[in-house]
């Protein structure tokens, strides 16, 4: 007889490093959902994040044996899934050529909309930013790595993670106002 309840993070952790098949199954399952979300984020195509989301997850019971406990088990996975999604960035070529090494543009000062944005409809202009400003957006504004980290993942400077951050932050502001003004648009004339 199954029980029904839930292992601890430590009973899955536990539980994958002796190799337990049910054990891993759990572990997708807890957390695939998630993960495929966080892989969306930074690759644009459903089919190329949902192999790195595979391929992240079988790092994943592969490098079991090097969580050391400090931490959330969660978190420990998340790292290794956004550092899949860069892997695959870095190899497709796309994020370099999109990340320039201009100046820093100052921050722009962001207006309010005059309607909230639901959470799915941010994430899809998160999702249209060029590679480079989304790369950099989610590690910052989303994963919470300081520049200085983004730059030592990324291999760019400091100053270059700033830059796509800014431009990053401006097309957002640029994209926000279009949608806001062409639903506006839309009322009217409705």
């Amino acid at each position: 007889m199954k029980s029904n309840r839930k292992l601890t993070d430590t009973e899955l952790f536990l539980g994958c490093l002796s190799h337990s098949p049910s054990i891993q199954k759990e572990v997708y399952e807890r957390y695939s959902h998630k993960m495929y979300a966080l892989c969306r984020r930074y690759v644009k195509e459903t089919a190329a994040a949902e192999d790195v989301l595979i391929v992240g997850f079988m790092k994943v019971f592969d490098r079991i044996h090097q969580f050391k406990g400090t931490g959330s088990f969660g978190g420990w996975i998340r790292r290794i899934m956004v550092n899949e999604c860069l892997m695959y960035l870095e190899k497709e070529k796309n994020l370099y050529n999109e990340i320039g090494l201009d100046g820093i543009l100052p921050l722009p000062v962001l207006s309010q909309p005059s309607d909230e944005l639901a959470v799915e409809d941010l994430m899809k202009l998160i999702n249209n930013l060029p590679m480079g400003y989304r790369t950099v957006f989610n590690l910052y504004a989303i994963e919470g790595y300081s520049h200085q980290e983004i730059a030592k993942k990324l291999q760019i400077s400091e100053n270059t993670s700033k830059s796509q951050l800014s431009r990053a932050r401006t097309h957002l502001q640029k994209m926000i106002k279009t949608m806001t003004f062409n639903n506006n648009q839309r009322l009217l004339y409705a």
